[in-house]
């Protein structure tokens, strides 16, 4: 690795912390998560706000560290965040967890398809999880950001990339978007091509959010998304 670039990587502390293992974020695979530092949306429901915006306390380095000791134990890299392809050296950071035989998932909010054809292309990346925060006529009014075409295009990069799997999950919040609403994303969804499933994601209750959010006690059910355009499944 280039000298210039591996002392970067050393002082930029990207990484706001590591949860060491989760069964959960990783279908089938046991797993650790990157929470990457900082984001280019606001999302008013987001409960990572010490993350969102606060800055990185740990280097690239200190993370493939613990990914070293981890070695046998971990199948899989979860890039979450924040928004972890915001960061600079990420594919350099990427194919060194290649190096430790690691799989790698990004959790992602679309903002940035060109990070994203890059690393599909070079073929660094076995599944994303991508956000879908609202179609576009609510887009800036959930996330305070005009970042829906950037969205746009990376889901229809991952529907033309078979060889990559990946998700749409969207969280939801009763005073957000309704039933009715939902199901207009869905056959959004539908007319772009894809073709997995749509996962709904409860509101979590009694937590900090940047928007300072009341708790929902709307919760979803299955049953009402049976006839939708696309398979549905609701997350707890």
């Amino acid at each position: 690795m280039n000298a210039a670039i591996l002392w970067s990587i050393r002082v930029s502390n990207p990484v706001y912390h590591i949860t060491p293992f989760t069964l959960l974020d990783y279908p089938d695979k046991t797993a650790c998560i990157v929470w990457f530092a900082g984001c280019n949306m606001r999302c008013r429901y987001c409960y990572n706000v010490d993350i969102v915006r606060g800055k990185g306390k740990m280097s690239y380095d200190e993370v493939l560290a613990f990914l070293d000791k981890r070695r046998g134990l971990l199948d899989a890299v979860v890039l979450s965040g924040g928004e972890c392809l915001m960061h600079a050296h990420i594919e350099t950071f990427i194919r060194e967890i290649r190096q430790r035989n690691m799989l790698v998932k990004i959790d992602t909010n679309g903002s940035n398809p060109k990070a994203l054809a890059r690393l599909i292309g070079e073929g660094l990346v076995d599944y994303v999880a991508l956000d879908f925060k609202a179609l576009e006529d609510r887009f800036y009014d959930i996330t305070q950001s005009d970042l829906f075409r950037p969205f746009e295009k990376s889901l229809e990069l991952l529907i033309a990339s078979p060889a990559v799997r990946f998700e749409v999950r969207t969280t939801y919040h009763s005073s957000l978007m309704d039933e009715a609403y939902i199901k207009k994303m869905a056959a959004y969804l539908k007319e772009k091509g894809y073709q997995g499933t749509y996962y709904l994601q409860q509101f979590f209750n009694d937590t900090e959010t940047l928007d300072k959010m009341e708790n929902d006690y709307c919760r979803l059910k299955s049953q009402q998304f049976e006839e939708a355009a696309v398979q549905m499944a609701i997350r707890n």
